[in-house]
């Protein structure tokens, strides 16, 4: 019995692929979960036609990320921090406080997409954040933290 999976099944295919089972898998599980339906000519016509659109939005979706990728490359980040002796930060600088400066620099990208090495920056100077912009475009970002400047 062919089937369409509709959901990813453990152990036999992932979603939108069309495999082969045994007539009791099929009608007695696969179907009745909702995790299948029958491989009919009609229905892998329209499995084609969906596979087709959702390449094409998946493509343009890849080519806006590196599009920002490049954009984000040619940025130059600077994160003020209170710092003390030896250029050791006071606290310390984090994927939110990335997240406020690419904000501001006219880029919003997500916090949960940025990866700092560590954790969190404690030293003044030049560091890298990984970002994650889709699940096949990651760019490294270099962005500077300054000491701010002394209030009175």
């Amino acid at each position: 019995m062919e089937l369409i999976l509709k959901q990813d099944v453990e152990n036999l295919g992932f979603k939108d692929d069309i495999v082969k089972v045994k007539n009791g898998y099929g009608r007695n599980f696969l179907i009745p979960k909702g995790l299948a339906v029958m491989a009919t000519s009609s229905a892998k016509k329209v499995l084609a036609e969906n596979l087709k659109q959702r390449a094409f939005k998946e493509q343009k979706l890849i080519e806006d990320a590196q599009k920002l990728a490049k954009e984000l490359d040619k940025l130059d980040i600077k994160i003020e921090a209170k710092a003390g002796a030896g250029n050791k930060l006071f606290g310390s600088v984090g994927t939110i406080d990335l997240e406020a400066a690419l904000t501001k620099a006219g880029k919003p990208i997500e916090r949960k997409a940025i990866r700092l090495a560590g954790g969190s920056v404690k030293m003044l100077g030049t560091h890298t954040a990984s970002i994650r912009l889709h699940r096949e475009v990651y760019t490294d970002l270099d962005f500077e933290v300054t000491k701010a400047a002394a209030e009175n």
